[in-house]
């Protein structure tokens, strides 16, 4: 989800970013722009699409030997050259660049438009070049004036900022994604992540949380929100791909957990539509074949079973089309009925699951039309699959699947919006309220991630379980089956996922006050039912773990803890509260000292019945 680079040293700016924003590529992006200084003023180079956009209008000999750069993932406003990073203040003296959203935007540009500042782009980021401009209009010198303007928004931030009258300097802060800065001999680098900087220097600081920097040629100070100058390690970092893949993290599940809003960015990347226009999905099917699809058939095991679940929601409910979803492994020893208009999809990350393939492959001589939704390009099941919907979630090593898992809900997402346009089952306004939701969702899951000390004391509590039950409805109830499996997966604790409707139905005998019951309860259609089954629960003794949306209080009188999470599309939910589901299994694997990556008995992939 968008990437930033800066420079400032002794060499060409130009070519430096250029490339930098190069390596950033695979973040996923729809526009880019650099800035460089240069006698006094910018030059600021944009450019909607690809690099190759950009890269035509950079001269490879500009003498500027300071600037920042950016590739931008489109959330507020379309994209365009105009909506592009960075941004200029108004009086042309200040240019950022800002990874994230300000959630307080609308409030910051009516403030800012009434004390006269013009906006020329439709972004929330052009409000921070105006507020530092603001600050300094009251003699605020830049540094201070940075810093003012970070007190003014609100929301998850990476930002890099310059002053054409101040070419010494670079001013960078993060508040939620990444930002790494890399020390060379007489130059500094500035990226959102460690890639870009490696081919320039192994050692890189990497900011944390509430950090903002000044950096020079042969100096970085780094900051706190309260201006006291604070000390960050710096990294000695061997470049060799394991190094790279585990880069600040301390486990290949832990890094893949934190990658999910870049990873679904990349799957969404240039398949979400810019206005009322058709999803532009590419498949290897027609339009008119998918229009004919009377029925779906899932197939897919584990992690990937549970996707289907959930997909079977969003297919029914966008297309109308009616859909099955079976257990690989079961479905080819049934006698199935299969018809001609039938869609049958399997889903599987390494595309070589056996029981998946041969599933499909029953599917396919029984005439169904064929559609694979994989993580792995050249796979069996896309050589075998008339057609494939990729999810672009990059390799996952860990074996137990979360970015995987997530990227496969964003390919079924985009498929039932395909299927609905085609069979106009969707209405239009709620289609678009949808794929806003869409744009906006990485940095939903961003602010998710910041749970992670809340989740770890949940973790720490109740590591010493030896059963765990997940709850939740609709939707949830799949999303409660695969927190359930992640907790078996890798900390070998009983856990079990029910329908919270069902709980009374048997599962409510084994309730007491030592059962931890996590609770999932959105802000959803099934919001009221869901928390009254979790008040029968704490009638008898269990102790609720509730992950509520942001403001709910159903749960205060009766959960023993709660998280909230940020308020996104209530479809999107799932992927939202997939999180810390995926952050507690890991914690309370750690403290029951398993191991994390290759948990006992399992395999990533499963090429065997």
């Amino acid at each position: 989800m968008c990437g930033i680079v800066g420079y400032i040293g002794h060499n060409r700016a130009s070519s430096i970013l250029l490339e930098g924003l190069q390596s950033l590529e695979y973040r996923g992006y729809d526009s880019a722009g650099i800035a460089l200084i240069h006698n006094g003023h910018f030059d600021l180079i944009r450019a909607s699409g690809k690099l190759a956009n950009l890269a035509t209008k950079i001269d490879p000999q500009h003498s500027a030997q300071v600037g920042i750069g950016h590739t931008r993932w489109a959330t507020h406003g379309r994209p365009s050259e105009e909506n592009a990073h960075p941004h200029v203040s108004q009086n042309g003296k200040i240019v950022a660049v800002h990874n994230g959203i300000f959630e307080n935007f609308l409030d910051l540009r009516s403030q800012l438009g009434s004390e006269g500042f013009l906006f020329k782009s439709e972004t929330d980021t052009e409000c921070f070049p105006h507020l530092v401009e603001r600050s300094m209009r009251k003699g605020l010198p830049f540094r201070e004036a940075f810093s003012e303007a970070l007190k003014s928004v609100e929301g998850i931030y990476a930002l890099a900022c310059m002053h054409a009258d101040d070419a010494g300097h670079i001013l960078v802060a993060r508040s939620g994604p990444p930002l790494a800065l890399g020390i060379g001999q007489g130059e500094m680098f500035i990226a959102s992540d460690a890639v870009p900087l490696l081919k320039h220097t192994q050692r890189i600081i990497f900011l944390e949380d509430g950090d903002w920097a000044e950096i020079s040629t042969d100096r970085i100070s780094i900051y706190s929100s309260d201006h006291k100058e604070i000390e960050r390690p710096v990294h000695d970092i061997t470049y060799n791909p394991q190094s790279v893949e585990k880069i600040g993290f301390d486990h290949y599940m832990q890094k893949e957990i934190f990658e999910q809003p870049q990873a679904i960015s990349n799957t969404l990347y240039n398949r979400l539509p810019l206005g009322d226009e058709a999803i532009p999905l590419a498949l290897n099917l027609s339009d008119d074949s998918l229009k004919k699809v009377e029925r779906i058939l899932i197939v897919a095991c584990g992690t990937s079973w549970h996707a289907g679940l959930i997909g079977k929601f969003y297919l029914e409910t966008f297309s109308r089309i009616p859909v099955e979803v079976d257990y690989a492994s079961e479905f080819r020893y049934r006698d199935a009925v299969v018809g001609p208009y039938t869609l049958a999809i399997g889903i599987t990350q390494s595309g070589e699951t056996a029981d998946t393939l041969a599933a499909l492959k029953e599917l396919k001589r029984l005439g169904a039309t064929t559609l694979a939704i994989c993580n792995m390009q050249g796979s069996s099941v896309t050589r075998l699959a008339e057609a494939t919907l990729f999810t672009h979630a990059g390799p996952e090593i860990g074996v137990a699947s979360t970015k995987a898992f997530t990227t496969q809900l964003i390919a079924l997402i985009l498929l039932a919006l395909k299927l609905g346009d085609l069979k106009q089952t969707l209405p239009l306004s709620k289609r678009n309220e949808l794929i806003q939701g869409l744009r906006e969702l990485p940095a939903h899951l961003e602010q998710t991630l910041h749970l992670e000390t809340g989740v770890k004391k949940w973790a720490f509590d109740w590591h010493g379980s030896r059963d765990f039950l997940y709850l939740g409805r609709g939707p949830m109830y799949p999303i409660a089956l695969e927190g359930a499996l992640k907790l078996k997966e890798i900390s070998y604790i009983h856990a079990e996922g029910y329908p919270a409707g069902e709980m009374k139905h048997g599962p409510i005998a084994l309730i007491d006050s030592q059962l931890p019951i996590v609770a999932l309860l959105p802000q959803d259609a099934h919001h009221d039912k869901t928390a009254s089954n979790l008040q029968e629960a704490a009638a008898r003794g269990g102790q609720i773990l509730g992950l509520v949306t942001k403001g709910d209080a159903t749960l205060q009188l009766i959960a023993k803890d709660l998280l909230e999470l940020p308020k996104t599309h209530p479809w999107l939910a799932p992927l939202v509260f997939m999180i810390p589901l995926q952050l507690l299994a890991y914690h309370i694997a750690l403290y029951r000292k398993c191991d994390v990556d290759q948990p006992r008995n399992l395999a990533k992939s499963v090429t065997v019945e």
